[in-house]
């Protein structure tokens, strides 16, 4: 998920709310609704959460079988990234984001001057989550919350940020009829759970709220206090597209190596721009994500940071991307290969290939570690093909 915006269907949170004890106030083994309101109540009055509150909130509270429906409906979700960034850095949304950048330049340069984080950056999260504003989703978000607790999806979890949406109710931040957001609980314009409101959502107007659905101020400032808190190197980017040399051992990617830039330069990579990294000192690690043949990229912590919005390789490149298009950026060097993503059964399925081709890497089980990664770079160099060990469609067919 995150701030922890929270979406199963597309995104792992690692931020996690305050446990709410294991109780049957939020099990759905009741005997009925009654029950269940009833539970929520005693947790919420001991939060400080008023009666009148809590009744205009969870009066005529049934459970939403749409919500119930959504929890259920996660498969495998099988993208390969050119599909995904494409479907969410297009040129409208980096027109829209430079009309933004233009709208609200004072209070972009306000927020980014007090968190450190570009404005660039503020406005890509923006547009990713709710197409800057447009749509927050169109759930109520006591209701939701509630119908998965009562359903017994994680029902410890959503039970707790239940509860801390009452408790933003109850400071006034927010009108009943306008906390809406995912049917996950996802809420206002920078899709924040109940609980990353608590801890990060900003007053930025000075009015006493932090209406992070209906004031741009207040939804872009709780985005930079949510990265910042995470560690957002200020003056940094997120990454540069890179080239890399002819020559290169793409062990290099998979190990994870964080070098200076000075450091990969002098290895031969170098920026795809053809331009040279701003500062030779900054780290950065190489993030590959559809094989040597495509973009490759030489990421910075922030754009580890990112990931802590959503904790996704994708999601974080789509931001980044975003970022850079609205700066004027005319899209990535490399093209994109054609190419197709593995579900887990495919990549049981290239191991299976590969024990049969003699590689000892042990029992196929979908993932894809050292031991197949160095397996797949082996067949691949001893077949003429590239050695970027990067699973694929195209790496499925090839062995087959």
């Amino acid at each position: 998920m995150s701030r922890v915006p929270f979406s199963p269907s597309r995104r792992s949170f690692g931020l996690g709310a305050a446990a709410l004890a294991a109780s049957s106030v939020i099990s759905p083994a009741f005997a009925g609704v009654d029950t269940f309101i009833d539970g929520v109540w005693k947790r919420a009055r001991a939060r400080g959460v008023s009666r009148h509150v809590f009744d205009v909130a969870m009066g005529g509270f049934t459970p939403q079988s749409k919500v119930v429906d959504l929890s259920k409906k996660q498969p495998e979700f099988v993208s390969t990234v050119a599909d995904y960034i494409g479907k969410r850095v297009t040129d409208g949304q980096a027109g829209k984001g430079q009309d933004m950048r233009g709208e609200w330049k004072q209070t972009l340069a306000a927020v980014s001057s007090r968190y450190g984080v570009q404005p660039e950056i503020l406005l890509a999260i923006w547009g990713i989550e709710t197409n800057y504003g447009g749509y927050m989703g169109g759930t109520n978000t006591v209701h939701a919350l509630a119908t998965l607790a009562y359903s017994g999806y994680r029902a410890d979890y959503f039970g707790s940020e239940l509860v801390t949406a009452l408790e933003i109710l109850e400071g006034g931040h927010v009108r009943f009829k306008n906390m809406v957001g995912s049917w996950a609980g996802a809420m206002g314009q920078p899709q924040f759970m109940p609980s990353s409101f608590m801890k990060y959502a900003v007053d930025f107007k000075g009015d006493g709220h932090k209406d992070i659905w209906g004031s741009v101020p207040d939804a872009l400032a709780s985005i930079g206090n949510y990265l910042k808190s995470f560690g957002w190197r200020a003056g940094e980017t997120w990454g540069y597209e890179v080239r890399l040399p002819g020559d290169f051992n793409y062990q290099n990617v998979w190990s994870g190596i964080n070098a200076t830039l000075g450091d990969w330069s002098g290895v031969g990579v170098l920026r795809a721009s053809g331009k040279p990294f701003p500062r030779a000192s900054d780290t950065a690690r190489l993030y590959m994500p559809m094989g040597g043949n495509g973009p490759v990229f030489a990421v910075l912590p922030n754009f580890d940071v990112i990931k802590r919005y959503n904790s996704s390789d994708s999601y974080a490149l789509a931001v980044g991307h975003l970022a850079d298009r609205i700066l004027g950026s005319k899209g990535f060097v490399a093209s994109w290969p054609a190419d197709t993503a593995l579900t887990r059964a495919d990549r049981e399925q290239v191991q299976a290939m590969l024990l049969r081709k003699g590689y000892d890497i042990g029992t196929p089980d979908g993932v894809i570690g050292p031991k197949t990664r160095a397996a797949v770079i082996d067949w691949q160099a001893r077949s003429g093909l590239l050695a970027d060990g990067h699973v694929s469609g195209n790496l499925l067919r090839a062995l087959s």
